[in-house]
């Protein structure tokens, strides 16, 4: 493999990057702009999900844009996107601006998942596709885990630490934007949809630098015949097509009813329920990065040896212990974890009130005082044996924090292992998360659909991924504060034990098949005109053994 064609591969993969940046950077300011702006739990959820507003919809247009306008200059503008997301984030000055912001990055976002992949496969040479194509979503997993670094690295910058967490996006943003510029177009586009022949041999030769002149020219006859409209195709929503749409459709539900992305958005609010100050929360944020990096290596690794279905039974097996180990733990220690959130939450109000200025002092009190019962109300409670907290009304914020402090430390001794449970449980999760959903998914809606129709069986999935995950974003908030943890993470549970009864009754192993025999597994007859790509497609079958 040419070092030029890894170069671009790398560079269309940072949009992955930058995709898994963006996605949870959010995590670490998403508790202070709730503060700062005093959102509601249905506005701030809205906030929260906006990015992935956006994202469904990039999902869905970004078809357009990629065969209209090609798939370099659809690349670069996503790094537009992206730098004008950061900056208007870092610099949002109410929640309107805010979330105008998040939704730029999420068109970004939604848009790179149709245009990064379909770029480093139609340049990437049959025996590397693979691998290259891999490096899509390990960019995104590295993207996370420099989130998580990022925000445990800045959270001590001042107050307007949140600001930097999210404007810092702009530097890599802009430093991708640069590096397409080095890109060439796709050879299939050039040559399949702008008709510019001359220039597509000149790519594919690039690629191709071994093959004769002959064999390149076949190669774009080959690409040219695939691209013709005179290939008699079928529509998309059609019976014959009933099974892998059921599939694709049912894949990307369970991988958001999994609660993968609440966890992700979410997780110093999570570990925050178990009594986690701020600055643990976040440094156990950036082990979840570090799980999921790791373990995506382990899922990459395991994919074509034990293949699809075996990696997706794994999961599901580890989702559902993890789940309800995690569930269990919320129940079994649920009166010493709300007065450890408690006691966290007041001494954090504490410390905000002894530096609130006037503007705001007033509303800084009222939440002051209301934290201060619900500490009182949550160490009132029969099952919380160290028994109740005491705070005098004349208290000031200093000795209020001194309670607050003893209670909290009191309710770490009675909980005992109950905080590590539910940290080694969340980093099970993700594992289980990284070893089978996460590296199968994508993998898996490509390969049961037909040529033809491939892109808008992506697309299918993408759009039930996305719109699924900006759902389960807007209502988390609520779900925390109306329900006790406890309950939701047993729902996810539940939803991980249809997930292994669906894998069992209904997917099929597609790993070593030929498309061809996988579309005749799920009982999809081969159109006139399919023959065309066959070669292609037995060139790409096999990946090569590492």
């Amino acid at each position: 493999m040419k070092a030029r064609i890894f170069f671009w591969s790398i560079t269309s993969a940072l949009a992955g990057f930058l995709f898994g940046f963006d996605t949870v950077v959010i995590s670490g300011a998403e508790q202070t702009i709730q503060s700062l702006w005093g959102l509601s739990p249905g506005i701030h959820g809205i906030a929260m999900a906006s990015a992935l507003y956006g994202t469904v919809l990039g999902s869905l247009l970004g078809g357009w844009p990629t065969d209209r306008f090609g798939r370099k200059a659809t690349l670069l503008w996503v790094g537009v996107l992206y730098v004008i997301s950061a900056v208007g984030c870092g610099f949002a000055n109410g929640i309107a601006m805010f979330i105008a912001s998040r939704l730029i990055g999420g068109l970004g976002i939604g848009i790179s998942t149709v245009a990064a992949p379909l770029y480093i496969s139609e340049i990437s040479p049959p025996a590397y596709r693979g691998r290259l194509a891999g490096m899509f979503q390990f960019n995104i997993v590295f993207g996370i885990l420099v989130a998580f670094a990022s925000n445990f690295l800045l959270k001590g910058v001042g107050e307007n630490a949140w600001r930097w967490m999210l404007g810092v996006a702009a530097f890599p943003s802009l430093l991708y934007t640069l590096m397409c510029f080095g890109l060439p177009e796709s050879p299939r586009w050039l040559i399949g949809r702008k008709g510019d022949r001359e220039s597509g041999l000149k790519v594919l030769q690039l690629i191709e630098p071994d093959a004769t002149p002959a064999q390149v020219q076949a190669h774009a006859d080959e690409i040219l015949a695939a691209s013709s409209e005179r290939v008699v195709s079928s529509g998309f929503w059609t019976r014959n097509l009933r099974i892998p749409i059921l599939l694709a459709f049912l894949i990307a539900f369970f991988n958001q009813l999994s609660g993968i992305n609440a966890v992700l958005y979410f997780a110093p609010r999570i570990f925050g329920l178990t009594g986690s100050g701020a600055g643990d929360a976040l440094l156990h944020s950036v082990g979840i990065g570090v799980t999921n990096l790791l373990f995506t290596f382990v899922g990459l690794w395991l994919i074509d040896r034990l293949g699809r279905r075996t990696l997706l039974f794994i999961g599901s097996f580890g989702y559902i212990i993890s789940l309800g180990l995690c569930a269990w733990a919320f129940f079994h220690w649920a009166p010493q974890f709300k007065v450890a959130s408690s006691a966290w939450e007041l001494i954090g109000l504490a410390g905000k009130l002894e530096k609130a200025t006037t503007p705001d002092r007033a509303k800084v009190e009222a939440e002051f005082e209301e934290a201060k019962n619900a500490l009182v109300t949550a160490a009132a409670d029969s099952r919380y044996s160290p028994g109740p907290a005491r705070i005098p009304n004349e208290a000031t914020p200093a000795v209020v924090t001194r309670i607050a402090e003893e209670t909290l430390a009191g309710a770490s001794r009675s909980a005992g292992a109950g905080g590590l449970v539910v940290l080694l449980c969340v980093f099970a999760f993700i594992a289980s998360h990284a070893v089978g959903q996460g590296a199968v998914i994508w993998v898996f809606i490509a390969e049961i659909f037909p040529n033809r129709h491939r892109a808008e069986g992506q697309a299918l999935g993408s759009f039930t991924h996305w719109i699924f995950a900006a759902l389960l974003t807007t209502f988390f908030p609520k779900m925390v504060a109306a329900f006790p943890p406890g309950y939701i993470f047993l729902l996810f549970c539940g939803m991980m034990v249809l997930q292994l009864i669906w894998v069992k009754t209904m997917v099929v192993e597609t790993k070593g098949v030929p498309l061809e025999q996988i579309q005749k597994r799920l009982g999809i007859e081969q159109p006139i005109g399919e023959t065309s790509l066959s070669s292609m497609d037995k060139r790409a079958e096999a990946p090569p053994r590492a």
